[in-house]
């Protein structure tokens, strides 16, 4: 009788955690479907970005840059990811979160 009851809860709490989770879409999953997707190598210039990939919808202000040892890092915003720059050499591409649904980064800091 015991191990009737315990199994019970323990079903309905897996079914439960299963639905909790069953609408979110991982950024992760998207990036690995799209992975033959066109976009900035490292240590590309911002010369070749921009020819390849045009004018980016938003160039964000720099961050660092407070010391030699931290240079400023720049950020060029694309619908689908966001190039990050250091001096003018292409150091990380990320990809952009597609929709509210979707877990992944946050926004970049402005």
């Amino acid at each position: 009788m015991n191990r009737r009851v315990l199994v019970v809860p323990m079903s309905v709490l897996l079914g439960l955690a299963a639905n909790a989770f069953a609408g979110d879409t991982l950024l992760i999953d998207r990036v690995q479907e799209t992975a033959n997707q066109a976009a900035p190598v490292r240590g590309w210039t911002s010369q070749q970005v921009q020819a390849r990939f045009g004018e980016p919808q938003q160039k964000l202000d720099p961050r660092g840059g407070q010391k030699r040892q931290w240079p400023a890092i720049h950020r060029w915003v694309y619908p689908a990811f966001t190039v990050y720059f250091e001096r003018d050499r292409v150091i990380d591409v990320v990809a952009n979160q597609a929709g509210p649904d979707e877990v992944g980064p946050k926004p970049p800091i402005r």
